[in-house]
């Protein structure tokens, strides 16, 4: 049994090690070290890895197995969520305000306000924005206030979400709608979702063992999409449009 993990250099395009090395406790622990750089990040995803950490830590790269996904075109609403947006007045949007999506996912969420989203991770997202693959799924009510959100990353045509928030109560949920939505129109059949919750299985979450989604990774990170911002692309998606059915 591995007993240690891999301390990655200086060198921000150096591989990463086959996630089929990553720890079996804590699960899927396959790395330490490197930076945050958009070069290492995006060789980060496509290695099937990603990066979580609390502050005072080393950067901590992981690849759990099994890994949490959304088949895109699958998508399961609940009955009760149903109702509750099918005479919604929000919309979804995309890359209006990626600084407020990403601040309201580091917002804490508990009493102890300890949050693994620290300055560092916001600044090294910011510059994946910037570069085109880092895209934040805005939900605004009628004043156009923010009401939740998700934020994440797109390579080619496979997206990995990162982190949701709501600030009204099924804020992050229309927000993972609308994106699988557009996801599955533009040909994205596969949205990782890193590491499996209760909450994402009431939305139809899926476990794959790591070895499937590493080959779901390699088959789409090439394929041929859009880099740059998303916010024309997607448009504005009526949130009671995703659950009129």
């Amino acid at each position: 049994m591995k007993l240690a993990i891999s301390f990655l250099g200086d060198e921000a395009d150096a591989p990463f090690p086959p996630a089929g090395e990553a720890l079996r406790d804590p699960d899927g622990l396959l790395a330490a070290g490197g930076d945050l750089s958009v070069v290492r990040l995006l060789n980060a995803y496509r290695a099937g890895a990603f990066p979580w950490f609390m502050p005072g830590e080393p950067i901590l790269w992981w690849s759990p197995d099994p890994r949490c996904v959304f088949l895109t075109a699958d998508l399961h609403v609940p009955r009760r969520l149903r109702r509750e947006l099918r005479h919604s007045s929000w919309r979804v949007e995309c890359d209006r305000d990626f600084a407020a999506v990403v601040a309201g996912c580091a917002a804490p969420r508990d009493t102890h306000g300890g949050t693994w989203i620290s300055d560092e991770m916001s600044a090294a997202y910011a510059a994946l924005h910037a570069a085109g693959h880092a895209h934040s799924i805005e939900v605004r009510d009628g004043d156009d206030a923010l009401v939740g959100g998700l934020y994440g990353v797109a390579i080619g045509r496979m997206f990995f979400a990162e982190s949701m928030f709501s600030a009204r109560d099924g804020g992050s949920k229309a927000a993972l709608l609308g994106l699988a939505s557009r996801l599955a129109s533009w040909g994205f059949p596969v949205l990782d979702a890193q590491v499996a919750s209760r909450h994402l299985f009431t939305l139809g979450a899926k476990l794959v063992r790591r070895e499937e989604f590493l080959a779901i990774v390699a088959a789409l990170v090439d394929r041929p999409d859009v880099v740059g911002g998303w916010s024309g692309r997607f448009g504005v998606l009526p949130v009671a449009s995703l659950v009129d059915s």
